[in-house]
């Protein structure tokens, strides 16, 4: 279960690095636009809250990083809970103000995570 628990917070990290590098660097792209619904003007238009939104994601990358790389059992548990929590939280606001399948794609991988690293431990 300790594997299971690493592997997915190693997955939830790595994707809201993928969304880090999407809104930040790539937004205004056919493939990144076409991802996210959005039209080259509103793509344009938006770029620099698109690469704020970005920044916050590599940000939750970076604790769960820091999380699985933690030394102090207790701590690492308790940087755990807290950057998977943040996830949770900002996919259900994404699913009720944005677009539904966010709590699919980032909060369900962020529920299993936390359900996982609280069993662990």
């Amino acid at each position: 279960m300790r594997m299971l628990s690493l592997i997915l917070i190693g997955i939830v990290a790595f994707e809201h690095l993928y969304f880090m590098y999407l809104e930040m660097f790539v937004w205004t792209t056919k493939k990144t636009r076409r991802v996210f619904g959005t039209t080259e003007e509103f793509a344009e238009a938006s770029k620099s809250l698109a690469a704020n939104q970005g920044l916050y994601n590599g940000f939750l990358a970076a604790g769960l990083v820091w999380s699985l790389l933690q030394p102090d059992a207790a701590f690492a548990l308790q940087t755990k809970i807290f950057f998977l929590a943040c996830v949770i939280v900002a996919a259900i606001y994404g699913a009720l103000s944005v677009k539904r399948s966010i709590l699919f794609v980032q909060g369900v991988p962020a529920m299993l995570a936390l359900a996982a690293a609280l069993m662990v431990g």
